[in-house]
């Protein structure tokens, strides 16, 4: 006969119950801390405007992508600033790119191909078309 544990229950209501308004106050809390930052950041922004300075967002030193990040790359210029026939190593001699993992300049190498932009001529030779 299965046993019924009703002071178990009970125990566990009450755990629950202390966790919903544990969970609630954190809430309000971050809530609060939310709109205590934004009018900072705005406060900040003004100030800085004021001084002719960058402001943290805009220096990337709030929040935005990690220090260190660059703006996205435009493959369409990349493509534009390659001889007629290129290799890899010539997309990694445009600014910028040197650091590109091979992954990534295969990737828009073969988006290239693809689009008709560029055409395979032989194992690592590539002919641009426009």
């Amino acid at each position: 006969m299965p046993r019924t544990t009703t002071a178990g229950s009970s125990a566990f209501s009450q755990v629950q119950a202390q966790a919903r308004e544990l969970l609630a106050k954190l809430r309000s809390e971050i809530r609060t801390k939310d709109a205590e930052l934004r009018r900072l950041r705005q406060e900040e922004s003004k100030l800085a405007a004021l001084t002719g300075q960058p402001g943290m967002a805009a220096s990337n030193g709030g929040i935005g992508p990690r220090r260190g990040a660059r703006a996205r790359i435009n493959w369409g210029d990349v493509l534009n600033k390659l001889p007629k026939q290129f290799k890899a190593s010539d997309i990694r001699a445009v600014r910028g790119l040197r650091e590109k993992r091979s992954s990534e300049i295969f990737a828009a190498i073969t988006r290239w191909i693809e689009a008709g932009a560029v055409k395979r001529r032989d194992r690592g030779l590539y002919e641009r078309l426009r």
